[in-house]
């Protein structure tokens, strides 16, 4: 599941390495004011507290770190992007773990979820390409689309959907 997580954190890369600071922060009026920064920090994080959570053995991505920096420094970024590939392989996919999280927004109780890292990776990538298609959307209202490829923010299931249907 690493290389599938590595290979879509790169895309994104490719795309950060043509963004300007200015269009990394631009302010989405069709995503509510929401930039492609705040998205990729929000991938990113979650990444990040993926791999932390594998060591302790219990992951919470309510607890991340929202980094101001890793929204507005599109180098940072980057960086961290480098910074989460090479970190995977001191990553046992099989190990399990417990998924700590608060799904109530009105009371304090906390669940915990049997879950495993493999299968909170595949959640990490379903959920990094869901916010892809979100940043394609401020990519499109920047006339900067030319700066992705077709598979940005695309799911490996519909993509083999729509090959399958074109044939």
């Amino acid at each position: 599941m690493t290389h599938y997580c590595k290979d879509d954190l790169q895309r994104i890369q490719k795309m950060l390495i043509s963004l300007s600071e200015v269009q990394f922060q631009f302010k989405s009026t069709l995503l509510s004011g929401a930039s492609i920064g705040e998205h990729v920090r929000h991938i990113l994080e979650y990444y990040l507290c993926l791999l932390e959570g594998s060591k302790s053995q219990v992951v919470n991505y309510d607890n991340r770190q929202r980094s101001p920096e890793l929204e507005t420094n599109p180098a940072f970024a980057i960086s961290t992007i480098d910074e989460v590939c090479s970190n995977f392989i001191f990553v046992e996919e099989d190990k399990e773990i417990s998924l700590e999280s608060n799904f109530s927004s009105t009371d304090s109780g906390v669940s915990y979820i049997k879950t495993s890292v493999n299968r909170e990776l595949a959640y990490c990538l379903e959920h990094s390409i869901h916010h892809q298609a979100l940043i394609k959307v401020a990519l499109a209202e920047q006339n900067l689309g030319n700066l992705i490829d077709e598979m940005f923010g695309v799911a490996a299931a519909t993509m083999r959907h729509k090959y399958k249907c074109a044939q």
